[in-house]
């Protein structure tokens, strides 16, 4: 697994006008436009690095609130929240919380730890989340959320860039969407390096398909300034259409890199108008899974099990008997029932497949 970071100075295709521009987060330079979306219970350093090798310029954490952040003790029960590999670098904090004085007491822990960009979560359109008025709760009073950008982009070091995650507003109404511009503006004058537009709104979760004709229009309204969008981005073409149609800076890519990391490898050859690999083969997929384990347990040690528990299930959906093998990891308690999975399901190789998005519809990017 090669780390590769160089944009690729070419058409997304030989048939295709539009060429892709690096990307640039305030002085942090990312290059290839199409990273990895902070998810949450996932985006933890193990998933990160395996996905920085595999061809993502760029990765967020899963999100934290702005009061754990705060509160919690620099013990090893808790070092992986704030775990960082050097091979990382540039990575992203996501941040989420209520009251704009913790919010960026939390942000300055995340500089602390060594994230080279904070990022802001007005998106998560979960119903505890929103109870708690955080993540997309945000996006219903724009003065809160104005003073949460100010208050964060001033604790945070001028040559760290601050970033926010939005949804397109918390409903349709009228009002929601004049939200989101009043937001989105004083974004900008508060000194953000860059906005990730998701296309759906709080109250849609993830039903229903995301307006990327919204991202369009966003990215009219600010000009030069930088949209990254989000949303139904499953396969490499998603994220060439998504970038095309729209006109966006770049793309993040979140359920769709959960046990599917090539898909960061498989869009940089698209990108230098190269046929689309093969999927992995079962080995190949067994030596980027067995490495994600021992990634993992150099982060949790022996606690790694149930983690990983939930990747395998998500790697399973490119194996060849792809039902069998996710009940297989289902039932996974220890290192010798992985053993016994590899064993089993890993030692021959074959051809594999690639993702099919209708069997991977979970939810859990928390925007």
């Amino acid at each position: 697994m090669n780390n590769a970071n160089d944009l690729p100075a070419v058409e997304t295709d030989p048939n295709s006008r539009m060429a892709l521009k690096p990307l640039q987060l305030g002085k942090v330079q990312v290059g290839f436009p199409i990273v990895q979306a902070a998810l949450s219970g996932y985006s933890d350093a193990p998933m990160r690095v395996i996905s920085r090798r595999l061809g993502a310029p760029y990765t967020l954490c899963e999100v934290m609130l702005d009061q754990f952040l705060v509160a919690v003790k620099d013990r090893r029960k808790n070092r992986h929240f704030l775990y960082i590999w050097d091979e990382e670098h540039p990575v992203g904090g996501q941040l989420m919380g209520a009251e704009p004085e913790q919010f960026s007491a939390g942000a300055v822990r995340l500089v602390e730890a060594g994230f080279d960009v904070i990022d802001i979560n007005f998106g998560c359109p979960v119903k505890k989340v929103l109870g708690r008025c955080r993540g997309g709760y945000h996006l219903g009073q724009p003065d809160v959320a104005l003073e949460i950008i100010r208050r964060t982009r001033d604790v945070v070091p001028n040559e760290i860039p601050v970033t926010v995650k939005m949804r397109r507003g918390i409903d349709d109404s009228q009002e929601s969407r004049d939200n989101f511009f009043e937001i989105l503006e004083g974004a900008f004058q508060a000194g953000v390096s860059g906005v990730t537009v998701h296309g759906r709104t709080v109250k849609q979760r993830y039903i229903g398909p995301s307006r990327w004709e919204f991202l369009a229009e966003v990215k009219r309204a600010v000009g030069e300034h930088t949209i990254l969008g989000s949303g139904d981005l499953f396969t490499p073409q998603d994220c060439f259409d998504m970038m095309e149609q729209t006109g966006i800076d770049g793309v993040t890519v979140a359920r769709g890199a959960i046990g599917n990391p090539w898909i960061f490898q498989q869009t940089r050859a698209l990108a230098e108008g190269v046929p689309m690999p093969a999927p992995p083969t079962v080995h190949e997929q067994r030596e980027v899974i067995r490495e994600h384990f021992r990634l993992a347990e150099q982060v949790y040690g022996e606690r790694c099990g149930p983690q990983m528990r939930k990747f395998g299930i998500k790697y399973s959906a490119l194996h060849p008997f792809a039902m069998e093998v996710r009940s297989a990891f289902v039932k996974v308690r220890c290192r010798e029932d992985w053993e016994a999975v590899f064993d089993q399901w890993y030692a021959d190789d074959a051809p594999g497949k690639y993702l099919d998005p209708s069997i991977h519809q979970v939810q859990n990017d928390c925007g």
